[in-house]
């Protein structure tokens, strides 16, 4: 079970937003408290949909964050699910990147810009 602090630190909010699922994550993301992404997800991924997970406000992220990413990203595209990624900065980005993890999604600005690009394209 994770910790009353643990679970503090990292949030999903999860808000219908003209036709999409935004997942709007802030805190800190890791091995400790990625299991709320992954139901948030889970529950998300309703094929024809389309997912934004915004990181605006995810001041960190390590690999067991990444990798829920990737495996809900695996899983979207096998449920006919755009799973789109919105502001991605600083830290975050320079793991996205260095991973090669940027090349993987498409990756919007902000939630307005995403939700005007065309259904599942990139910035």
């Amino acid at each position: 079970m994770v910790p009353e602090a643990e679970r503090e630190r990292f949030t999903v909010a999860v808000e219908a937003v003209d036709g999409a699922v935004v997942l709007a994550l802030a805190g800190e993301l890791d091995h400790d408290t990625a299991q709320p992404l992954r139901d948030a997800l889970d529950a998300a991924l309703t094929p024809g949909r389309r997912v934004l997970v915004d990181l605006a406000a995810l001041g960190f992220c390590d690999s067991t964050g990444l990798n829920v990413l990737l495996n809900s990203r695996l899983a979207a595209q096998e449920a006919g699910v755009a799973l789109e990624l919105v502001g991605l900065h600083g830290p975050v980005a320079r793991m996205f990147r260095i991973t090669g993890a940027d090349g993987v999604f498409p990756i919007h600005p902000d939630v307005g810009q995403a939700l005007r690009a065309t259904r599942g394209g990139g910035a």
